[in-house]
């Protein structure tokens, strides 16, 4: 370049050997000065370079590369904890011990925790019956009993409450309960009165333990009347307060009636 003042954009960093050539006016003879001007690099970056959090957690946000750092946030540290409500971009202008500067920019992406929900079908189930557990709302599971399907199946012996957590695409999670009842098995009486009849008689069949009844005869109520011909067990079958059932047999024995014989002798006599 030609000129008293001249100037060049360098495109990358390093050591230059600049040379000025010039006539001297009182000699009119050429002459030269030499320099070395050296061009530095800055390179800010941030890490980590694309993270993802759920919404209430914080992150870490390192810059490198410089001497000093000058975030949008404020600080001036060469690494920040931030928790971001929303997805939010950050930014730092690093600074080398020249003058040099850079900056450089990382989107911090927040998550939603997800809505999980459950359901039991049955909610209520007796001693030795099973229910369906099923969560929805995220795309991942871990229930309180070890499985990480999306429905289970259990079989409690007491009332239980049972626990999901569920998990987003992008690992945010949260959790969810229900809870089975467990019922006891109904304990039926039954009492037979008499147990022991002669054909053609009737027996009142009493039954406790439960609320609803149902017999075997097609009757259902807590007493009913039979006249069996024969020797017969009833089954009945009652129904608790919880919805559970129990059975219970009652046998009530038929005893023909005896065939008497009487013989007369002799067969024939005179009055007297």
């Amino acid at each position: 370049a030609n000129g008293v003042n001249v100037s060049h954009s360098y495109q990358s960093s390093g050591t230059y050997n600049l040379t000025m050539y010039f006539t001297r006016p009182e000699s009119c003879m050429e002459d030269s000065i030499s320099t070395i001007l050296t061009i530095n690099d800055i390179s800010v970056q941030i890490t980590p370079n694309n993270p993802q959090i759920c919404i209430g957690n914080s992150i870490v946000l390192n810059g490198s590369g410089a001497s000093s750092y000058s975030w949008s946030t404020g600080d001036n540290t060469a690494s920040i904890t931030v928790t971001p409500s929303a997805t939010t971009t950050y930014t730092v202008t690093g600074s080398n011990g020249v003058g040099c500067s850079n900056t450089a920019t990382v989107a911090v992406t927040v998550g939603s925790s997800p809505t999980i929900n459950i359901t039991a079908s049955p909610s209520s189930i007796c001693s030795g019956g099973t229910s369906v557990l099923t969560a929805s709302g995220g795309s991942t599971y871990s229930w309180s009993t070890g499985g990480s399907t999306s429905s289970i199946t259990v079989t409690p012996s007491a009332t239980t409450t049972y626990t999901v957590t569920g998990s987003s695409g992008v690992g945010c999670s949260n959790t969810a309960t229900v809870t089975v009842t467990v019922g006891s098995l109904a304990t039926i009486n039954v009492i037979a009165s008499p147990t022991s009849i002669c054909t053609g008689g009737t027996s009142v069949l009493t039954a406790s333990g439960a609320n609803t009844y149902s017999w075997s005869t097609g009757e259902s109520g807590m007493n009913i009347t039979v006249s069996p011909t024969s020797t017969t067990t009833y089954t009945l079958t009652g129904i608790n307060s919880e919805g559970c059932s129990g059975t219970a047999t009652i046998t009530v024995t038929v005893h023909p009636f005896t065939t008497v014989t009487a013989t007369s002798s002799p067969s024939i006599i005179c009055n007297g």
